[in-house]
C-alpha cells in the first residue's frame, strides 16, 4: 500500500498561553499543500522503517511513523508486522508539518491496509497522542486550530485564484527551541474573522508570533520574505516555527525570483 503524505502552511500563528502540562495554547489556520512525501507499507517479519531522500536524525523507535504503528499495536495486539518505506521530499524542521503528516498518514494507511475500521474521530484521537499537528492531517482541509493545535474547526477558504511559492533556506529550526524564544500573549485579532478579508489585507493584520524571534536568529528569513513581496506577493509569512517562508501570488501572475540555488523553492497551484 502507498499513501502520499502532504504538508501544510500556517496562515497566522498566535501563541496565546503556556499550559500547565508544558504545551502551549495557540490559534492558527492550517492550509494543506499539494506537496508530498511517499509512504509505502509492505508485509514483514518484524516492523521497521527505511527512510530515503534525506537524513532524518533519529532512531527507528523515535520516528513518528514507527510510533504510529506502536500506538495502534497497543489496542490491536494482532496487528501484523510492517516494513515502512518513507521517501522524504519535504524538508524536515521547516515549519511545514511534514513529520506530523507522516505520522498521521501512517495511521490512515494502517487503518486501510488492515481494515481496522477506525472512524475519523478515532483516528484524530490517535493522532493527537502522536503530536499536536497530527490531527489536522486526518481532516486535511482548511481548519482554524486552537488548543495545542488539535482542536479543529473546518473553514471555507477558497484560494483557487492564487498560486503559492514556498522557500526554505535549509535551516533546521527546533520547535521546542522556537517556543523558548517567545512570550505567550493573547491573540490581538480574531483570526477566524480576519481570514475572511481579501488576501491583500492580510499583510497588515496577520502575523506569526515566531517570526520576529526567529528572524533575529536567522536574518535571511526576513530577506526571503522581502524578496517575495518585491516579486509581487499579496501576502508572505513564515510558516510554523520556520524556517520556510511562503508567498501568495495571483494565479495568472508571472513571478521572477532570484533565490540561491541551494534553497528549496517550490511553486504550487492552490
Amino acid at each position: 500500500m502507498v499513501v502520499f503524505s502532504n504538508c501544510k502552511i500556517n496562515i497566522g500563528l498566535y501563541i496565546t498561553e503556556k499550559r500547565a502540562d508544558g504545551y502551549h495554547n495557540l490559534e492558527t489556520v492550517f492550509l494543506p499543500l499539494p506537496l508530498y512525501d511517499v509512504l509505502e507499507l509492505h508485509d514483514a517479519s518484524h516492523t521497521r522503517i527505511t527512510v530515503l531522500g534525506q537524513l532524518i536524525p533519529c532512531s527507528t523507535e523515535d520516528n513518528i511513523v514507527y510510533k504510529a504503528y506502536r500506538l495502534l499495536k497497543q489496542d490491536f495486539p494482532n496487528l501484523p508486522e510492517v516494513h515502512f518505506h518513507l521517501l522524504k521530499n519535504i524538508p524536515a524542521g521547516a515549519g511545514l508539518g511534514a513529520g506530523s503528516a507522516n505520522g498521521a498518514h501512517a495511521l490512515i494507511a494502517l487503518n486501510r491496509k488492515f481494515e481496522l475500521n477506525l472512524s475519523e474521530g478515532q483516528l484524530i484521537a490517535y493522532a493527537a497522542a502522536l503530536g499536536s499537528d497530527c490531527p489536522f492531517f486526518i481532516k486535511n482541509s482548511p481548519c482554524f486550530a486552537s488548543g495545542r493545535g488539535e482542536q479543529l474547526e473546518p473553514l471555507t477558504l477558497d484560494l483557487s485564484a492564487y498560486q503559492l511559492i514556498i522557500v526554505n533556506p535549509g535551516i533546521h529550526i527546533s520547535t521546542p527551541y522556537a517556543f523558548s524564544l517567545i512570550r505567550p500573549t493573547p491573540a490581538p485579532v480574531n483570526l477566524k474573522e480576519v481570514i475572511t478579508l481579501p488576501v491583500e489585507k492580510w499583510r497588515d493584520t496577520i502575523i506569526n508570533d515566531f517570526e520576529e524571534a526567529i528572524i533575529k536568529e536567522h536574518p535571511e528569513i526576513e530577506v526571503i520574505k522581502n524578496r517575495l513581496y518585491a516579486a509581487g506577493a499579496d501576502f508572505a509569512l513564515m510558516s510554523g516555527s520556520g524556517s520556510t517562508v511562503y508567498g501568495l501570488f495571483k494565479k495568472d501572475q508571472e513571478i521572477v525570483t532570484d533565490f540561491p540555488a541551494h534553497y528549496y523553492v517550490k511553486q504550487l497551484a492552490l
